[in-house]
């Protein structure tokens, strides 16, 4: 985003605001196990990961995503990244109370990926509350949007276990992490599903680990 980011905190992490800094984090952990990546294409050694901040930075500076590094509430270790992007503004006409506003009207969540020690633990979950909550309680946006590989199955399911609601299928939507023309399964949460979506999303955290 071209204003301010802010850090999004939780009980079990917080999401800062994407930088240089968080590099040699990042690819302390994507290198624990590459093997997890089968469905996200995570950036390995300093070169692709430097490169890939790189991009997440210049999509920030145009206003169209907002990149975070995920890191541990308690021990500051990075433990993956995900971002808003896709970030839209409506040309709302005058008259309307949303005319004006400097907020986004919809986004996407997504390049989400994880270290190993973060897989199956609550930081998925604080996650996705820190950023939902965000996006409907301070952006006030309408929807939020979510797309994975049709293949992906763990993906599709957790998007499904917080209520995101199945769109359908975007045949040869986007260039797979093998190299095919992958079609995308596309869930989303709109304004009105949102409270029920934040209550799943805290009664999972409330689960032991």
């Amino acid at each position: 985003m071209t204003e301010e980011t802010p850090i999004l905190a939780g009980e079990h992490i917080r999401l800062e605001p994407l930088e240089h800094r968080h590099i040699d984090g990042l690819m302390a952990a994507a290198a624990i196990d590459p093997s997890l990546y089968r469905w996200s294409a995570v950036p390995q050694g300093k070169v692709q990961m430097t490169a890939y901040v790189n991009t997440a930075l210049v999509s920030r500076d145009e206003g169209t995503a907002a990149p975070f590094a995920i890191v541990g509430q308690q021990d500051d270790v990075v433990l993956g990244s995900t971002r808003f992007f896709d970030i839209e503004r409506w040309l709302w006409p005058e008259g309307h109370p949303s005319h004006g506003l400097c907020y986004p009207d919809a986004c996407e969540i997504g390049y989400t990926w994880l270290a190993r020690p973060a897989i199956r633990t609550a930081v998925n979950t604080e996650a996705k509350l820190l950023m939902l909550t965000y996006a409907f309680e301070t952006w006030h946006v309408l929807r939020v949007c979510f797309h994975t590989d049709k293949r992906n199955e763990r993906s599709r399911e957790a998007l499904e276990r917080i209520g995101g609601q199945f769109e359908g299928t975007l045949r040869a939507h986007r260039m797979a992490v093998d190299f095919i023309a992958r079609d995308s399964a596309r869930y989303s949460i709109i304004r009105d599903e949102w409270l029920e979506v934040k209550r799943r999303l805290k009664e999972m955290l409330e689960r032991p680990q």
